[in-house]
């Protein structure tokens, strides 16, 4: 799996370096924003990949990976 870096510290899945962790990554276009996922889907492939959409750049997208770590 190539290198997925990603700043959001508070996620479950970063580690040390900015680095995503993550099994697998779900990454939509910001019109599916509010999209609700199951959110162990980074271990279980639940996730509907049978749409496909297009973006323009990079800031029309967003990540639906995260899930917040748990704070001890």
């Amino acid at each position: 799996m190539p290198a997925v870096k990603c700043a959001v510290a508070n996620c479950e899945y970063w580690t040390q370096g900015n680095n995503c962790h993550a099994d697998t990554i779900m990454i939509e276009i910001d019109k599916h924003a509010n999209a609700s996922y199951n959110e162990e889907f980074a271990s279980e492939d639940s996730f509907d990949t049978t749409h496909q959409d297009e973006a323009t750049k990079a800031a029309n997208t967003c990540c639906h990976t995260f899930k917040a770590a748990v704070k001890h």
